[in-house]
């Protein structure tokens, strides 16, 4: 009884549109006719398409900058954090940033990268450096995977944080006893009693990534010359502006299967459902 309200909204905002995403996919559908069953032909199109083939290898570029970096980032927060305070209020500064709307991010980060008005070119100019075209061709989607580290630096890191106060204080102690050093201690020690929540919390990171849409969509919407234009953003354009929503359903299946089969490649390879806390 008491799960049943998020039960019901589970099912009418995500099973039933993604069934039906599903349906779509194997029909030829746009807005001004009834769907009409195509078979694999959406997926056999999408297949040899080559725009998709680039959304493709665009968003894993996208993937690879931000949770390379993210991770990083996110675990030295997170051990700093532990070693040196507990503090709610430095938690709280932390995840303001997350708390931001993604469309005011993405809003005020291209403000302050603008080649002629923002501030952070005018500093660089200010100090007889060249300004950058941050949105441009090559630097657009290492610096958009940059500002998603910076907005969701805050939620990752405490979650590894949450992580780092299960770990008993005996088995640093025992480490101590037995001579070992900080970095010994670090990999030896913290990272393997880490592996299920770092697994979780690459799992919905590297999610998240691959569906990344609104700091693209409004700093660069794919561009220039589809230097960022990921899945999403390729599944919107077929969709809303070609008209092609079971082509768009198509790919959407597509991105979906690929997700799937990473998260199973996670759980099986990095084995996140067991701890070695319990041996």
């Amino acid at each position: 009884m008491f799960t049943a309200p998020a039960l019901l909204g589970l099912g009418i905002f995500v099973v039933y549109p993604g069934l039906r995403g599903v349906y779509l996919s194997f029909t030829e559908y746009n807005i001004f006719k009834e769907p009409e069953f195509i078979g694999l032909d959406n997926y056999q199109a999408a297949l040899q398409d080559p725009f998709v083939w680039n959304a493709l290898w665009v968003t894993l570029q996208y993937v690879f900058i931000n949770i390379g970096v993210q991770t990083v980032f996110a675990l030295i927060l997170a051990v700093l954090m532990h070693r040196f305070t507990k503090s709610i209020w430095v938690r709280g500064a932390m995840l303001l940033p997350f708390l931001i709307s993604n469309v005011v991010v993405a809003l005020v980060w291209l403000w302050l990268l603008d080649y002629n008005l923002g501030y952070i070119n005018s500093f660089v100019e200010l100090v007889g450096l060249d300004k950058t075209a941050y949105f441009g061709e090559s630097p657009a989607l290492p610096t958009i995977a940059l500002i998603n580290v910076w907005r969701h630096l805050g939620y990752t890191a405490p979650l590894i944080f949450a992580g780092l106060l299960t770990i008993p204080r005996d088995i640093y102690e025992a480490a101590e006893v037995d001579g070992s050093g900080e970095w010994r201690t670090f990999f030896s020690v913290t990272l393997p009693l880490l592996r299920p929540v770092m697994v979780f919390v690459l799992i919905l990171t590297i999610t998240g990534s691959f569906q990344v849409f609104d700091t693209i969509s409004v700093t660069t919407n794919g561009g220039p010359v589809n230097a960022t234009r990921v899945f999403s953003i390729l599944i919107t354009q077929k969709a809303w502006n070609s008209n092609q929503f079971g082509y768009a359903a198509a790919i959407s299946v597509i991105l979906m299967i690929i997700l799937i089969g990473i998260v199973l490649v996670q759980m099986r390879l990095l084995r996140g459902n067991e701890s070695d806390l319990q041996r």
